[in-house]
């Protein structure tokens, strides 16, 4: 069963296909595409759309508002991996680590076994610790994983 969300994204993205790096809409008319309130195309776009999934979200509220959509240049392997890193702090949660882990994955950093991987040992059940302590080995530990992939020759 596909949930509205993924219907929602798949929509957006399909739109931003080949060369087209942004496209703006009307949040109303989206909601009215899907039937659906607009606060289900918020939710989307704040939890789909984001810097971590490659995106910046643009808008304009009103009677002329509208939702820019921007798809962020690739950077180098090199600036991407920093970025990550630098994102990550002293502490992420298991979601927001498998939302990198799932970037890494769609530029091609990592394959997609080794993103399996990366989300096996960043999953909350990996360690029994309590949530604090939790997201601190797991921004440890997918630091650690982001050090190795940046020493890794990149894929020809």
């Amino acid at each position: 069963m596909r949930l509205l969300s993924d219907s929602i994204e798949e929509f957006i993205k399909a739109l931003m296909e080949g060369d087209n790096m942004e496209i703006e809409l009307r949040r109303n008319e989206l909601a009215e595409h899907f039937q659906c309130a607009p606060s289900q195309i918020n939710y989307v776009l704040a939890t789909r759309f984001t810097p971590d999934h490659g995106y910046v979200i643009e808008s304009r509220r009103g009677g002329g508002g509208y939702i820019r959509i921007v798809r962020l240049a690739s950077t180098s392997r090199e600036e991407l991996l920093q970025s990550l890193y630098q994102r990550i702090g002293m502490s992420i949660s298991a979601s927001d680590a498998a939302k990198i882990v799932e970037h890494l994955k769609m530029e091609k950093i990592v394959t997609p076994d080794e993103a399996s991987l990366m989300l096996a040992a960043l999953s909350p059940q990996a360690v029994p610790l309590p949530l604090g302590m939790k997201d601190a080995l797991c921004a440890g530990t997918l630091r650690s994983m982001i050090l190795s992939l940046a020493k890794r020759r990149p894929a020809l």
